[in-house]
C-alpha cells in the first residue's frame, strides 16, 4: 500500500531522523501545500475567509501551547492572555509606524517576556497549582488590558489595526491576507516537526516523562521548562497579532479571555498532546465544527418539518457537539493524532497482520 516500507532503507542517521521516512508522507504533504496555496482559486471567498484563514491561525496558536503542554508536560490556562500581550503590542507598533514585519516580531518578543516573567514564579509548582498559577496571570493580564487606558483605551474601547503591509507592499485582498496566515501556520509546522527531532526536542520530553529522572541524567528541567513557556509565549504573540492583522483588523479586551485559553486548550488535548496532525484536527473540532452541527440540526428540522421551539433548536446543537467531542475522546482518548497514528501503523503491516503495533 501506500505507507509500504518495503525498500525504503536508510543507511545513515541522517536518512533515519528525516522528516519523512516514507515518501508517500513527503507526497501527501507536498500535495496539502500545494491545495492550501490554490486554496484561494479552488474554494469560494466565504469559506475561505470564513472557516480556513481562521483555522489556519488558530493552529498556529494551538501548536504553541502544545510545545508547553503537550512537549513540555506543563499546563497553561494563560494562553489567550499571552496572545492578547502579542495583539495589542504588533496593533501599538503598527499604529506608531512600524512596518507589519517589525511589528510582529515586536509582538512576539513582548508576549516571550511577560510569559517568561510569569513562567519563573508558575514553574516552581505543578500540576494543578501550575494551573491555577497561569489562570491567575490570564485574570492580572485582563485586567491590566481592561483598566490601561494606554493600551486598551478602556474596558469597552477599540483599537483598530492598520492596513497591512509587508517588505512595502500593501496587503489588503482577501488571498494577501490568507497567505500571511498560510506562511505563518507553515512555519511554526516546520519549527515544531524540527523541534521533535531536536535535542530540545528530546530534553522537553524527557522533563514532560519525569522531571527528576530528566536531572539525574542532566537535564535542567527548570531551564528547559522556561525555554518552553517562552518559545509557546513567543509563537502566541505572533499569532494574536496576525489574527488581528490579517482576520479581525480590530482588537478588544474580549477577544482573548479565560474561554479563549480554554478553547485553545480544548484544541491541543481532542487533537492530541505532541501530535501536529492532531492539533490541526483538534482545532478544526473545535473552531469548525460548532457551526456544521448548528447548520446540520437547521437544516434537519427544515427538510423532515421537524416541530422544535427555537429555544431548544438554539440549544440542542450544543448539547450534541459536546457528546461529539466526547465520543471521540471515549473513543480515542490519546487524540484524534492517536487516529491517524494507528491507522498508518496498519497499513505499514498490511495485509501481514503479525507486524501491527
Amino acid at each position: 500500500m501506500f505507507y509500504r516500507l518495503s525498500g525504503v532503507r536508510h543507511f545513515s542517521y541522517t536518512g533515519d531522523r528525516s522528516l519523512y521516512r516514507i515518501p508517500f508522507e513527503r507526497n501527501a504533504a507536498l500535495a496539502l501545500l500545494a491545495a492550501a496555496i490554490l486554496a484561494p482559486w479552488i474554494i469560494g471567498e466565504l469559506t475561505l475567509t470564513s472557516l480556513v484563514q481562521p483555522w489556519l491561525i488558530w493552529t498556529s496558536a494551538a501548536l504553541g501551547l502544545n510545545l508547553v503542554v503537550g512537549w513540555a508536560g506543563q499546563l497553561h490556562l494563560g494562553y489567550a492572555a499571552v496572545m492578547g500581550v502579542g495583539a495589542y503590542a504588533g496593533t501599538h507598533a503598527a499604529r506608531s509606524g512600524v512596518p507589519w514585519e517589525i511589528a510582529i516580531v515586536l509582538a512576539g518578543f513582548a508576549s516571550m517576556v511577560i510569559g517568561s516573567v510569569f513562567s519563573i514564579a508558575a514553574l516552581r509548582v505543578k500540576g494543578l497549582y501550575l494551573a491555577l498559577t497561569t489562570l491567575a496571570m490570564q485574570f492580572v493580564i485582563d485586567w491590566s488590558i481592561v483598566h490601561l487606558s494606554v493600551v486598551s483605551g478602556g474596558a469597552l474601547a477599540s483599537l483598530r489595526a492598520p492596513d497591512m503591509s509587508l517588505l512595502g507592499f500593501e496587503i489588503n485582498g482577501t488571498a494577501g491576507l490568507y497567505y500571511v496566515a498560510l506562511a505563518w501556520c507553515v512555519l511554526v509546522t516546520i519549527f515544531m516537526m524540527n523541534l521533535r527531532r531536536s535535542a530540545l526536542g528530546r530534553a522537553l520530553m524527557a522533563v514532560r516523562e519525569k522531571d527528576y529522572a530528566a536531572e539525574i541524567i542532566g537535564v535542567r528541567s527548570f531551564v528547559f521548562k522556561l525555554v518552553a513557556f517562552a518559545a509557546s509565549s513567543f509563537i502566541a504573540g505572533v499569532s494574536g497579532a496576525v489574527l488581528i492583522a490579517t482576520y479581525y483588523h480590530i482588537v478588544t479586551p474580549d477577544q482573548f479571555s479565560t474561554q479563549v485559553s480554554i478553547q485553545v486548550l480544548a484544541m491541543v488535548i481532542v487533537g492530541g498532546l505532541g501530535s501536529i496532525i492532531g492539533t490541526y484536527l483538534g482545532t478544526a473540532l473545535i473552531l469548525i465544527m460548532p457551526g456544521l452541527v448548528a447548520a446540520l440540526f437547521h437544516g434537519a428540522t427544515e427538510l423532515f418539518d421537524l416541530r422544535i421551539g427555537v429555544e431548544t433548536l438554539a440549544h440542542l446543537p450544543n448539547a450534541a457537539y459536546g457528546a461529539l467531542i466526547m465520543g471521540c475522546l471515549l473513543w480515542e482518548p490519546l487524540g484524534l493524532g492517536r487516529l491517524y497514528h494507528n491507522m498508518r501503523s496498519y497499513l505499514i503491516a498490511w495485509p501481514f497482520g503479525y507486524l501491527k503495533k
